[in-house]
């Protein structure tokens, strides 16, 4: 039986992986802002399926980011976005944190959790490319993006292919890599212990 977890740790879990994507989002500032971006600190959006808290860290993590912007737009809603996809993305993880706390669970099954962990790679690129997305023609042509629902289209659609890249060429994979590892089910197992 798994020892409870500290929220001592939760909480220094969530914060690691907020600053992390802090640090990695403003390294590389060139490709991680404006309307064409590939922010591959949004990898890091595959954890709360693992560690839920770290949507909380997400979210501190993208909201001082975003603070380069100076679009408070953009501070606001942008972080709003990836807190909201990372707290789906937490729930979508649950069935399979309770199957790596089960000690006979070598790693999570193939074949059973590619539909989720799909999905769950999904939630950041669907709500950062209608937020963002918004948020992006609204700082560009003015707050009435229903006037130019176009080019909010057009901006969502940059802002998702981004996240698509991403999500689904560094998060997925990582996603499916992670639990085969004896260290890291360990570690999940001791920040999800209840």
């Amino acid at each position: 039986m798994n020892k409870p977890s500290s929220p001592v740790l939760s909480l220094a879990v969530a914060a690691v992986v907020g600053a992390a994507y802090a640090v990695l989002t403003i390294a590389l500032a060139p490709i991680s802002y404006a309307a064409i971006q590939l922010r591959v600190s949004e990898a890091l959006c595959i954890l709360p399926y693992f560690f839920p808290g770290t949507a909380w860290g997400l979210f501190a993590g993208c909201f001082l980011a975003n603070l380069i912007t100076g679009n408070i737009f953009d501070i606001l809603f942008g972080s709003l976005a990836t807190l909201g996809a990372g707290l789906i993305t937490a729930r979508l993880g649950r069935r399979a944190r309770r199957a790596l706390a089960d000690p006979a669970v070598a790693s999570l099954d193939a074949r059973s959790y590619i539909p989720g962990q799909l999905l769950a790679c999904f939630m950041p690129v669907i709500f950062n490319a209608v937020i963002v997305g918004a948020v992006i023609t609204g700082a560009y042509e003015g707050m009435n993006i229903f006037q130019h629902f176009g080019l909010f289209l057009i901006n969502g659609a940059w802002v998702g292919l981004g996240e698509l890249i991403v999500l689904y060429v560094i998060g997925f994979p990582l996603m499916r890599y992670l639990p085969t590892l004896k260290s890291f089910r360990a570690f999940v197992n001791k920040v999800n212990a209840k």
